[in-house]
Formats: structure tokens, C-alpha cells, sequence
């Protein structure tokens, strides 16, 4: 959810009649809409703030909707709704594999757009707050051969060895770690390490990241925890464990 209270969607459709219906239709919800009509604006829509779901054209003038869907699942597990014109079995099934959450097919009913939206955020929220009890009811975790103890704000090598961090390096591996496989924003990073007065303007929080990068990457220049998500910020695709 956003920060005053609504839910946000973004409707990315090539044809405007169908962004405005759909606009009137979540509008009418007490939803947020933006729009996007390409690839690109796509990009610039999700780097100006947070979105709760995608509704995504399967063809946007010349362009591909599966293409987009995949870039985004690789990026996050943002809530996608495929809407089309193409009633094939095969896109249906593709676009799903790709990991989108729903298929609607073009022409559709409105009742049955709004019942399949609120369905996948159902779920989406459902999924993010089981994931958020666990992750609370944890204080240890490991990953890439690290544990990092999150009561005692230390991290260690698998067997044993002390990594020594500043307080906003760890302030901002405890968010990563805290929210992985989600993509952050430079906004958002801040929210999130609250105490440290970092200026958005400036590359503060890019700094930390590529000193935090040189302590936990094999590989610093091609990081494999830690990836930049272009035009956005950061995700944290490690596969992080809790210990007990």
C-alpha cells in the first residue's frame, strides 16, 4: 500500500480508450491509477514511487507484453495482470509461466477485471504478511555464506569470522535482508534505515551500497547479492534462510 492509505495500479495499454476505462473503473474503487504505453514508460511510472499491480497489454505498438512481464518478475514479485486482445491458449499459457498472477482476455467484463484485481491483491497482501511474521519472528539469518544476527547487529562469515560494518552499513543489509527479493527505492531505503540522514539528491545511499558490496560480493564489480534495478534502486536476491 501507499503511503496515503490507497492502493496503486499501473494500466499499461497502447490503446488510451482502454487505459481510461480502466482508470474510471479502479478510480471508482478509491484506487490510484497510473498509466503507461510502453516499455519505457513502464520503467519511469515504477522509478516515481511504489505500485501494489501491473494490468499489462500483451502487444503495445510493436512492442512485447510477455517481454515486459519478464523483466518485471526478474526484478520483483510485483502483482501482474495480463489483459489482451489475444484469446490463444499458448499466450495465455506463456504469460503465466512468465509468472503472471492472471490472464484476461480482451473483451472483457468489468465486473470480472475488478473481481480477478482484487483477487491477485488479496492474495499478493496475504503473501507479504506471512512473509513479514516470519521474517519478525527471526533475528539470524543466512545467505550467500554469511549469517548475519540482527539482535547482536553483527555478521559473520559461514565459519566463523568477523565482517566488521558501520552502523549504516548494517542498517542497510538489515533492510535488504529484511525485504529480499523486493526492489527498493532510493526513498524507500531511507524509510527503511530511518536515523540516518541520507540525501536522496546526492549518492549517499550508493556510496553505502558499493562499500557493503565489497564486504559481501565475491565480486564487487559484478554483484550477484546486491543488483541495481535501472532507474529504480536496489533488490536483494540472495536466498536468505533464517537460523534458529
Amino acid at each position: 500500500m501507499q503511503r496515503n492509505g490507497k492502493t496503486r495500479i499501473l494500466v499499461v495499454d497502447d490503446d488510451a480508450k482502454i487505459r481510461t476505462l480502466l482508470r474510471r473503473l479502479f478510480e471508482g474503487e478509491g484506487w490510484e491509477v497510473l498509466e503507461a504505453s510502453s516499455r519505457d514508460e513502464v520503467r519511469g511510472q515504477l522509478a516515481a514511487g511504489k505500485v501494489d499491480l501491473v494490468t499489462l497489454d500483451l502487444v503495445l505498438g510493436g512492442e512485447d507484453g510477455l517481454t515486459i512481464a519478464r523483466e518485471l518478475r526478474q526484478e520483483s514479485n510485483l502483482p501482474i495482470i495480463m489483459v489482451s486482445g489475444k484469446g490463444d491458449t499458448i499466450d495465455r499459457v506463456v504469460g503465466l509461466e512468465i509468472g503472471a498472477d492472471d490472464y484476461i482476455t480482451k473483451p472483457f467484463h468489468v465486473r470480472e477485471v475488478l473481481a480477478r484485481v482484487r483477487a491477485v491483491l488479496r492474495r499478493s497482501e496475504e503473501a507479504a504478511t506471512a512473509q513479514s511474521l516470519i521474517m519478525a519472528a527471526r533475528e539470524a539469518f543466512a545467505f550467500g555464506g554469511f549469517v548475519v544476527d540482527l539482535s547482536k547487529r553483527e555478521l559473520h562469515t559461514a565459519d566463523g569470522g568477523n565482517i566488521p560494518l558501520t552502523t549504516a552499513e548494517f542498517a542497510l543489509l538489515e533492510a535488504f535482508v529484511r525485504n529480499v527479493n523486493r526492489v527498493l527505492s532510493r526513498d524507500r531505503i531511507m524509510d527503511l534505515t530511518k536515523g540516518h540522514e541520507w540525501n536522496p539528491l546526492d549518492r549517499t545511499i550508493d556510496n553505502h551500497v558499493a562499500r557493503l558490496r565489497k564486504k559481501i560480493e565475491h565480486d564487487p564489480d559484478n554483484p550477484l547479492l546486491i543488483k541495481t534495478v535501472r532507474g529504480i534502486g536496489y533488490s536483494f536476491t540472495a536466498d536468505v534462510v533464517p537460523v534458529k
